[in-house]
């Protein structure tokens, strides 16, 4: 059995869609099961339905429009024919969206933004799984909210792995193509709920645990895993082969090609994971396993943006110590708030922080009761795996350098 993930780059119109289906004639696709994301940039238009929904409903119809006819035009590119049932299930697909939305009683942005997002995923391996119906290829549409169980936790959500297994074990028929979503769990009242952002690779890594799967492929519009983003960085060099562990390192530091929570369950079966690229299915790209290290060994950069950087100092001169750093996690984590970064002396406790979820000023207006409080909002953290001379200095030029760590193995700077 193995799991191929397709993210949303490359089911984002009719030509991704073909070319996913010319991977599957290059791979083979039998005893596959299939992971998608939404289509495109539909995860971040179902977010802006969410927001219209809470801040202006009026406006609420024209927004939710552009969604229905981006996928409109790919059904049109796809099976031309408007009477083929796929419009008619693509359709009742987002009725059942507008559906929720009015009758909907709770105030809760996170529960609202799990039952709505989430049908970006739906619609894509709906239309995906008719699509290779249509050439011939037989295939079992899934709908993974039926086998990936969670709590409550809407947005970050726990998996319930007993249930989890239970189901996949039971409800999984490994010798068809099969094509299921990523993103997207259920909790005990069988409301939706999403794993994360870029959660589908975590997906991938759950059901792939749970059918003690050969291998996991992630299909990406790069050649493998780079040792920088080429969004950031302009020289840029592939890396052939990574062990769980220093994949597990990138990943916690922010690497954005692996999703941090999709390496644990792989490591745990030693499943390997390989990260290839859609556009040349050829070529090896980069394969985590077993192993030491990684190869060829060179500089890892990794860079966060839109980061908070708070400098916290006891109000009567008083030392930081354990109480009081025990404190401050517990305010992080009831605010959500993801530590990166760390660095306290006697008196002082620095900390860059991710307001992934906005409640920022909430949280310092309880900090700035019990300390002096310098806050900067909108810095970048770098951090560099296997640093050298050049490495750094590479980073230095031209950058307001606000806070410093390193270690053996890795350097991380705050940046302005």
């Amino acid at each position: 059995m193995r799991i191929f993930k397709f993210g949303g780059a490359s089911v984002k119109d009719a030509e991704g869609i073909k070319n996913v289906v010319e991977v599957l004639r290059h791979t083979g696709h039998e005893n596959t099961l299939l992971v998608v994301s939404a289509m495109g940039k539909t995860t971040n238009a179902m977010e802006a339905v969410v927001n219209t929904y809470f801040e202006d409903k009026a406006k609420l119809p024209a927004v939710f429009q552009e969604t229905i006819d981006y996928h409109h035009a790919i059904l049109t590119d796809l099976f031309g024919n408007p009477g083929h049932p796929i419009y008619v299930r693509v359709k009742g697909l987002f009725d059942e969206v507008q559906g929720f939305l009015a009758w909907n009683k709770s105030p809760k942005y996170n529960f609202v933004y799990d039952q709505v997002v989430g049908y970006g995923e739906l619609v894509a391996t709906t239309i995906i799984s008719a699509y290779l119906t249509e050439i011939g290829i037989t295939n079992n549409w899934l709908d993974v909210r039926d086998f990936i169980k969670t709590d409550d936790s809407y947005r970050d959500v726990s998996v319930n792995w007993d249930k989890t297994q239970e189901r996949v074990s039971q409800g999984i028929d490994t010798k068809k193509l099969n094509i299921t979503q990523g993103f997207l769990g259920s909790d005990e009242n069988n409301f939706t709920t999403t794993l994360g952002r870029e959660g589908s690779d975590y997906t991938a890594a759950i059901l792939a645990y749970c059918l003690n799967a050969d291998s996991v492929t992630i299909w990406k519009d790069v050649p493998g895993v780079l040792n920088a983003d080429p969004r950031y960085f302009k020289e840029t060099q592939l890396l052939n082969n990574i062990s769980y562990r220093e994949a597990i390192e990138l990943a916690f530091y922010g690497a954005s090609v692996i999703h941090p929570k999709t390496l644990q369950p792989l490591q745990q079966k030693e499943i390997p994971l390989h990260v290839k690229s859609f556009i040349h299915p050829k070529d090896a790209g980069t394969t985590v396993g077993k192993g030491v290290g990684i190869e060829p060994k060179v500089p890892c950069f990794i860079v966060k943006k839109n980061q908070v950087l708070m400098k916290l100092s006891s109000l009567d001169f008083s030392f930081i110590v354990e109480d009081s750093i025990s404190a401050l996690f517990k305010l992080f984590h009831e605010h959500k708030m993801k530590v990166d970064l760390i660095q306290n002396s006697a008196i002082s406790f620095s900390v860059c922080v991710d307001n992934r979820f906005g409640r920022l000023q909430e949280l310092l207006q309880l900090l700035k009761s019990h300390f002096n409080v310098v806050c900067e909002e909108g810095v970048s953290l770098y951090t560099i795996r296997h640093f050298d001379e050049k490495a750094i200095t590479s980073l230095q030029n031209g950058h307001e350098i606000l806070l410093e760590q390193r270690g053996k193995e890795t350097l991380q700077l705050v940046v302005k």
